[in-house]
């Protein structure tokens, strides 16, 4: 039996201001494709500054989008590959 390892690059960079974060993610695949996302999360004025709680916020936000993008390449390859249309891929 032959076992593959492939790699998945991931990247997450997040802005913050305070009251607001940024998250801008990247995933480089295998075959060259680079699949990119923003999320965002803000703070209510008179909760406490945690920023970590923001940067988990808006970094899920934008890995759910990705985790999207990844869904509708897949079925668009599953598509091709089968010359036919098949169902939505769901999460």
């Amino acid at each position: 039996m032959t076992h593959t390892v492939v790699g998945w690059h991931v990247e997450l960079e997040f802005e913050e201001d305070g009251l607001h974060t940024r998250a801008a993610a990247l995933v480089r695949l295998p075959d060259g494709t680079e699949i990119r996302a923003h999320g965002h999360a803000s703070r209510h004025r008179i909760d406490a500054d945690q920023p970590r709680v923001g940067e988990e916020i808006a970094g899920a936000r934008a890995l759910n989008e990705i985790a999207m993008q990844l869904l509708t390449k897949a079925h668009g390859e599953i598509d091709g590959a089968s010359g036919r249309t098949s169902h939505p891929i769901n999460v």
